[in-house]
Order: C-alpha cells, then sequence, then structure tokens
C-alpha cells in the first residue's frame, strides 16, 4: 500500500512514529516528501494531498479537530462559521492562531496522543462550551437522529462541564412524554393546572387546559414534512370543530422557550378559551 492511500484510511494525516510503526521506512516516507505525493505538515507530521484543510490547520498549531469543526465533518447540522476549532493541550507550544478557535481544553473521552480529530463525545462536550445553547442543542441533536450515540449513553457520561450537563438533561427528555412532562412543570410555575393524555374523537391529546384548551406538542422525533403537516392541519380542525381552542408547540419552544410558551397559555387562559361556555 502506498503511504498516501493509508493516510487517507487515517484521516489524511498521520504522526510519523506511527508511520514507522505501521511499516513504512524513512526512505519510504522521504521520497514520498521530495515527489510531492503527500505534505510535510510539521517536523513529524505527514498528510495526503486529499487531506481536509481543517485537519491541516488543527496539526499545524499541535491541535486535532474538535467543536463545530468536528462537527461538520460528521454532516452534523452546524452554523456558519469560518473558524477552524481545534483543541490543544495546556502545555501546548506557542503558535500563530490567526483563523482558528482554540480549545484549551480536553473533553470525558480518552484520545490518542496523535489523533488528529477528537471523538464525537468530545466533540459535543466542546460544542456545548462553546456555542449558544440552541446552536449547541441542534448539533447534539444531529448527532441523536443520526445514531451515532444512543440517548442512554448521554445520559450517563460524566461531562464535567455545566453547559454539557444541561444539554445532556435536556437531551434525556426528547421523548414525546419527557416533553410532555416538561410542559406540565412549566405550567405549574405560573400556576396553570394540566390533564395529559385527554382522548377526543379516538386521538389522543398531548395537554388538556381546563375543558377546551387544546395544548399540542411536536416532539423530538417529528419531521415537518407535507404528510405529517397534513396530519396536523387535520387533527388541529377536528378539534376546532369539537369547540377546542388549539395551540401548538414543538420540543425546542418548550424546552428552551418558556418566554413565548407561558405568556401565550397565559393570555388564551385570560380570555377564556379554557372553559365551556
Amino acid at each position: 500500500m502506498r503511504l498516501e492511500e493509508w493516510l487517507n484510511g487515517r484521516d489524511g494525516a498521520a504522526h510519523t512514529s506511527d508511520i514507522y510503526a505501521a511499516g513504512f521506512s524513512r526512505h519510504a516516507v522521504s521520497t514520498a516528501v521530495d515527489s510531492r505525493r503527500v505534505l510535510r505538515l510539521r517536523r513529524s507530521w505527514i498528510a495526503s494531498k486529499s487531506c481536509d484543510p481543517p485537519i491541516r490547520a488543527a496539526i499545524s498549531i499541535g491541535g486535532r479537530l474538535t467543536c463545530v469543526s468536528a462537527a461538520r465533518r460528521l454532516e452534523l447540522r452546524t452554523p456558519a462559521d469560518d473558524h477552524v476549532h481545534a483543541a490543544v493541550t495546556p502545555t501546548a507550544a506557542r503558535f500563530d492562531p490567526d483563523g482558528m478557535r482554540v480549545h484549551w481544553s480536553s473533553g470525558p473521552a480518552p484520545v490518542g496522543r496523535h489523533a488528529v480529530v477528537d471523538p464525537l463525545i468530545n466533540v459535543l462536550y466542546e460544542v456545548a462550551r462553546c456555542q449558544e445553547p440552541a446552536t449547541a442543542l441542534a448539533i447534539w441533536e444531529s448527532a441523536l437522529r443520526k445514531r451515532l450515540i444512543a440517548p442512554e449513553v448521554v445520559s450517563r457520561i460524566e461531562w464535567r462541564s455545566a453547559r454539557a450537563s444541561r444539554i445532556a438533561e435536556v437531551a434525556g427528555v426528547l421523548s414525546d412524554s419527557g416533553l410532555e412532562s416538561h410542559f406540565v412543570m412549566l405550567m405549574h410555575a405560573i400556576g396553570v393546572r394540566v390533564t395529559q393524555q385527554v382522548w377526543v374523537d379516538g386521538h389522543p391529546l398531548d395537554a388538556l387546559i381546563g375543558d377546551l384548551l387544546a395544548v399540542q406538542l411536536d416532539g423530538f422525533a417529528f419531521h415537518s414534512g407535507a404528510a405529517e403537516r397534513r396530519r396536523d392541519i387535520e387533527a388541529d380542525a377536528r378539534l376546532r370543530l369539537r369547540g377546542y381552542s388549539v395551540l401548538r408547540f414543538d420540543y425546542h419552544q418548550v424546552l428552551f422557550q418558556p418566554e413565548l410558551v407561558q405568556p401565550l397559555v397565559r393570555a388564551a387562559v385570560a380570555q377564556g378559551l379554557h372553559l365551556r361556555g
């Protein structure tokens, strides 16, 4: 196997000690560099020409790709960000951080000395510490949706970060039942009593306030495709024809926008929409 092929099977770059341990001689490495089949990034780091530029940038400062930069490689839902996010050790030598977002930390998962990309757990950890909560949650959700990590695994990790722990708690209530419980707590905080799992016309309501204020919650598994949208329109129409007023919230609003959800419910109750005339 040629050196560049071997590198491409390892995220495109490797430390020379790992290259020699894989059976490549010093002469083979020098020849590949001299012929420009591969690139020497630092004295002891070699990369293939197809190695992702963000990985090269991370290696150039003695770090490894992390946070949104690593999440993007996994095709997770990430925000626009022109910086390369790299994790470095506290003892890293001086370097020029121009164009870089440097993470002077290490996540809860162990990392090999010569790793060029953080493992997913550490990527999520850095995302939680670096990004706004809503953005971080979107990235975590993306990893869960792709089944790159399971919610029960997330909940058992010792995150060592208040922000990461908070998102991990939210990940544990992304099921419909957990979401409903969270909504009930929001209502309890403003003195509104909620009845759960009331059946109307053979279909369950997520929550009922009073006699006629129906609340429907679109959970984590909800997909806003045309078929699902038509189903919801039909369900809401059936309720209105039976005299119900309908409020519909998605999981993000319930979990992260209580300042939106609570006033809307308050206003509906103040208008008497929950009462049978």
